[in-house]
């Protein structure tokens, strides 16, 4: 039985995954400025993230993008179900960037602001998990009963 994946997903996988494992690793040592930063523009789109202490936050953070990015280059890690996990990390940082103000120009709500490029290039990433799980499912072998 071969891996979970195909060698056409890898280049996107792993330039994902490198990516938001590398975020992640330099997130673990986040001062509690820095984390409340990141805290208080994620809690422009999801407020319950309010709840949570700085260094909790932090530590969440990092820990869902090395998880994450883990998850991406680790070859037993089904294609489609990594896609799902970045599906959600990235739509949900999409969100956070059309709900955090200065990310978008004036009257509209994608078009990004200097202050919102570094976000919203995160429709890439949206872009490769939907690759991803349509690949998986549309690629996905039928059964013989």
């Amino acid at each position: 039985m071969g891996l979970p994946l195909k060698l056409s997903h890898v280049p996107a996988r792993v330039a994902a995954g490198a990516f938001i494992l590398n975020s992640g690793l330099g997130k673990r040592g986040l001062s509690a400025e820095d984390a409340a930063q990141y805290q208080d523009m994620a809690a422009n789109a999801f407020p319950q993230l309010k709840d949570l202490s700085p260094q909790d936050f932090g530590k969440l953070l990092a820990n869902a993008e090395i998880g994450l990015g883990a998850a991406l280059i680790a070859p037993l890690v089904p294609s489609w179900l990594a896609g799902l996990g970045l599906a959600g990390f990235s739509g949900s940082l999409l969100y956070m960037y059309t709900n955090t103000p200065g990310m978008t120009e004036d009257g509209s709500r994608i078009k990004p602001s200097q202050q919102g490029i570094g976000i919203a290039k995160d429709v890439f990433l949206l872009g490769i998990a939907g690759t991803l799980i349509l690949d998986s499912l549309l690629s996905g072998k039928k059964r013989t009963n």
